[in-house]
């Protein structure tokens, strides 16, 4: 019997990413970090630095998913205001830590810490820490939203102790088919019909182009069934062979 699918979102937060100043790179790491644990991305969100619209997506993200993920907005300027739209989200209150102060404290070496780092030690109430190996100052896990650090680097080290806590469900695998010399519109029929033939496995088509070596289509299929896998992929096969090519797994 295949475990049950477990979904999760992840909520990117600030402005220089809806400006275009800064390139979103973490959703694909989080997705590539979670799929071997079984918990597959369902949807993804981008909001500005407005406490309000923060706590508003995530609790409607965190009532729909198994899991949400934020990135960004819990540094120590003014426009990092994270933390308190989760507090928010969830009615609690929050304050300086003393175990996230204690963290920051050895890590400068200093009880002197001043007003702008304290502000990375402000955590809601009933929130647990989220280990940061690169610059110290903690996430958080607050029910089932994991706040974490927008800095690549660091977001990706704090992923290790999430990992840890999560519960997952069936592992999605993938298959790629590429059929060179084929175009969208000349296998539409046929895919549909073995997406059709094979309802529990995700089916797409993603045009290439790649001069010299001319152009054509990666057909992926995406499932947790490897029996309806495998049948996709010789359907894959099968709709390339009909078009007048030979089908290459990648």
């Amino acid at each position: 019997m295949t475990a049950p699918l477990v979904r999760a979102a992840v909520l990117m937060i600030g402005d220089e990413l809806l400006s275009g100043r800064t390139q979103d790179t973490n959703l694909r790491t989080i997705a590539e970090f979670l799929a071997p644990l079984g918990v597959q991305i369902g949807e993804a969100r981008v909001v500005s630095d407005e406490p309000a619209e923060i706590s508003a997506a995530v609790n409607a993200l965190r009532a729909r998913f198994t899991y949400v993920f934020t990135t960004g907005g819990i540094g120590p300027t003014h426009d990092d205001k994270t933390a308190d739209a989760i507090a928010a989200a969830f009615g609690v209150a929050i304050d300086v830590r003393a175990d996230a102060r204690a963290i920051l404290e050895a890590h400068y070496g200093t009880t002197d810490i001043n007003e702008a780092r304290l502000r990375m030690a402000r955590i809601p109430e009933g929130a647990s820490l989220i280990a940061n190996p690169v610059s110290k100052a903690p996430g958080f896990q607050l029910g089932n939203v994991f706040v974490m650090a927008g800095v690549p680097s660091i977001m990706r080290a704090m992923l290790e102790d999430v990992g840890k806590r999560l519960d997952g469900g069936a592992v999605v695998k993938s298959v790629t088919v590429r059929a060179k010399g084929v175009r969208e519109g000349d296998l539409a029929a046929p895919l549909a019909a073995l997406q059709k033939a094979e309802p529990d496995v995700s089916l797409g088509s993603y045009p290439w182009y790649q001069p010299p070596d001319g152009y054509g289509v990666h057909l992926v299929a995406r499932g947790a069934d490897e029996a309806a896998l495998e049948r996709a992929k010789t359907g894959l096969l099968q709709i390339a062979r009909d078009l007048g090519v030979d089908g290459e797994v990648v």
